[in-house]
Formats: structure tokens, C-alpha cells, sequence
């Protein structure tokens, strides 16, 4: 097969990706109508291009957390204030791994007496860098180097013997029957961080609202407060409230 048409089967199967959140070798291969092994050769090449993740069989759209960048979008730095709003001095929080959830980071260089606990090192470091520095602590636990943080049984080990005033949880998609969804298959960290904290914050953009991914994170049951931007619709928010989750939607 030449060159131009190896291109233009990786193009397409990113563009399925991208809409259909995963895809499996043996689908790809009958939908190009090639061998399982050509497959597996276009995206371990697309994986090792930073396109997407392989996954159990199949691939996975690169998360957008995931996506490197060098300052947070302005969307992502209101949604940070309106979250770091919510945190008063001598809180303990704990913060998961995320482009969102660290955009709260420079609004903490206000507070005091803070403890805070994450499994991201990209979270610490920023913490680190804080005049007023918070109590730091880690999890500690297995590397994941796809997603940059810690995951697994100890990390998980570790969060049990806290508690926390509040939980600050990002999300890949929001699903408005089920709850937060994510691309990461190790979701046992964060509903753990959820299990330790009086209250749940999840920090999401509204464009990741109706997009449905298989791995459902947090149900809206273990959900206190969504905090996303002004570009939330209307009949998505009732929809969230109905779920008794408060919705609050940060000014640009």
C-alpha cells in the first residue's frame, strides 16, 4: 500500500476516534479491509505521535487534559477562579490531575493555611511555586505516564486515611443521564478522592457536555456542584440541577 494511502487510513481513523470516543483493531480492520497487524502498526505509529492512546484492543482519542499547552485558555483560567472561589483559608482539599483542575492553582496564592493533596505532579509543582505554599501532601502510589499522575491501590490507600472539606475532580465528558466520563480506565482514584470529601467539585468545559464516553467516572449522585463556563446551555443546566447537582457557570 503506498505511502499517500497509509496517511489518508490514519486521517480517517482519527477522525472516527475523535467522534466515536474509541475503536477496536478488529473494527478498523474490517472497515478498512486490511489485516489486524497493519492496524496495530498505524496506531502504535499515531500513538507514538501523540494523536491517540492505545487502549485494550483498540485506541482512544488523546484527552483533551492531556493536550500540552503552554498557559491555560481563558476558558479553562475563569473556570479555575470560580472554583478557587469556593475554597475559604485553612481548607483541605485535594485536587485531581487535569489541565482545569491545576487552572485553580495561581487563584490559591491568596489563601491561607491551605492543605492539599494530589496525585499530579504538573498540580504539585504549580503548588510548590505559590508564595503563600500550602501544605503539600502526595498520594504516592503506580505512574501513569499517559496521564502524568498517580494511580492504583496505594494511592487509593493512602487517600482513605484522609478527609477532605472538598474534591476538586475534572471530567473528559459530561453525560446529563449518567455523570462525569472519562477516557482514563483507572477510575478508582477519584471516586475514592469523592469517598473522602464532604463535598465534590467537578471542573468541566461546557463543550465537553453531551460528549458520552464509555468509562463513567462519577454518577450525579456522588456529584455537589458542577463549575463550568458561561457557555452552558440552559436546558443542559435544569437537566443537571434535576440531578441535584448546583451548577455554576463562570463569567468570561
Amino acid at each position: 500500500m503506498s505511502k499517500r494511502n497509509t496517511l489518508q487510513r490514519r486521517h480517517r481513523i482519527l477522525e472516527q476516534l475523535n467522534e466515536a470516543g474509541e475503536a477496536s483493531v478488529e473494527q478498523l480492520a474490517r472497515q478498512f479491509e486490511t489485516s489486524e497487524v497493519t492496524i496495530r502498526k498505524d496506531l502504535t505509529a499515531m500513538e507514538s505521535a501523540g494523536l491517540l492512546l492505545r487502549r485494550h484492543g483498540g485506541a482512544i482519542p488523546v484527552p483533551r487534559e492531556m493536550v500540552a499547552e503552554e498557559a491555560p485558555s481563558e476558558v479553562k483560567r475563569a473556570i479555575g477562579r470560580a472554583g478557587a472561589a469556593l475554597i475559604p483559608d485553612h481548607h483541605r482539599i485535594v485536587i485531581d490531575y487535569g489541565r482545569t483542575t491545576a487552572a485553580m492553582i495561581p487563584e490559591l496564592d491568596r489563601k491561607r493555611g491551605l492543605v492539599v493533596m494530589t496525585n499530579s505532579l504538573h498540580v504539585a509543582n504549580a503548588l510548590r511555586e505559590l508564595e503563600n505554599e500550602p501544605t503539600l501532601l502526595m498520594t504516592g502510589g503506580t505512574w501513569d505516564p499517559h496521564f502524568e499522575a498517580f494511580q492504583g491501590r496505594v494511592a487509593e490507600q493512602v487517600l482513605r486515611g484522609y478527609d477532605f472539606d472538598r474534591a476538586f475532580i475534572g471530567a473528559d465528558g459530561i453525560d446529563l443521564e449518567r455523570g462525569t466520563c472519562t477516557f482514563n480506565e483507572q477510575i478508582g482514584l477519584s471516586r475514592v478522592m469523592a469517598d473522602v470529601a464532604r463535598e465534590v467539585v467537578v471542573l468541566a468545559e461546557s463543550t465537553k457536555v453531551g460528549r458520552r464516553i464509555p468509562n463513567l467516572e462519577l454518577p450525579w449522585g456522588q456529584v455537589d456542584t458542577l463549575v463550568t463556563d458561561s457557555g452552558l446551555q440552559e436546558e443542559a443546566q435544569r437537566k443537571l440541577e434535576s440531578q441535584g447537582v448546583r451548577v455554576i457557570r463562570a463569567p468570561l
